[in-house]
């Protein structure tokens, strides 16, 4: 699902495919500004997207980065059907679940402490903060399997539907909510360890 802020009114959209379809066109020709163009209309939205799979911010460029040279190294595949953002959207999920992948198995799992919690609920304020608390909750994911936190970002933190999860995805819709199902268990028992359960 796109995100609300990306859409705009359905004749701007109209105005925006057309200009994707040609910019892509130019692109395969060998035009580098129609590929700036293109980078710089959708920038900002696969930021949003893989700001998910990492929130350090030299990695997440570089991921970012790692999305558009993809695209453009897949040019030929864009048949136009679909917006180009969607299918850019399927690029930054297979990067995003590439990197997944790659970090699981370069990072030795860090479990989340009793005294971590413990910090968190005595906060002097008795409120956490909203980055605090995302900071949690990305902690928590990064002790899942990648492919068990790929299918919460998408479906939880990307607020994508089962279809489109299944979409970027490319699993089955059966695949995606049994895949999520064995993750939300996952996850309930992450944060029973910690002392905290799911409410």
């Amino acid at each position: 699902m796109l995100d609300a802020r990306y859409s705009t009114s359905i004749e701007n959209r109209g105005s925006r495919i057309e200009m994707d379809i040609e910019d892509v066109r130019l692109s395969r020709r060998g035009d580098g500004d129609a590929y700036s163009r293109l980078i710089e209309r959708h920038q900002e939205y696969i930021s949003r997207i893989m700001w998910r799979f990492s929130r350090d911010r030299r990695l997440h460029e570089e991921l970012v980065q790692d999305v558009f040279v993809e695209a453009y190294l897949s040019l030929a595949t864009y048949r136009e059907k679909a917006p180009f953002a969607h299918w850019l959207a399927r690029i930054a999920t297979r990067v995003g679940y590439a990197y997944l992948k790659q970090s699981a198995r370069h990072r030795a799992k860090e479990s989340f402490t009793l005294k971590e919690w413990d910090r968190l609920l005595d906060d002097s304020s008795h409120q956490t903060e909203p980055s605090q608390a995302a900071e949690f909750l990305y902690r928590l994911l990064e002790q899942l399997p990648p492919r068990d936190r790929l299918v919460l970002t998408l479906r939880f933190l990307e607020d994508c539907d089962v279809a489109e999860t299944a979409r970027r995805t490319g699993w089955s819709e059966a695949m995606v909510k049994v895949q999520t199902w064995r993750a939300r268990k996952k996850l309930q028992k992450l944060f029973e360890k910690a002392g905290k359960e799911i409410t």
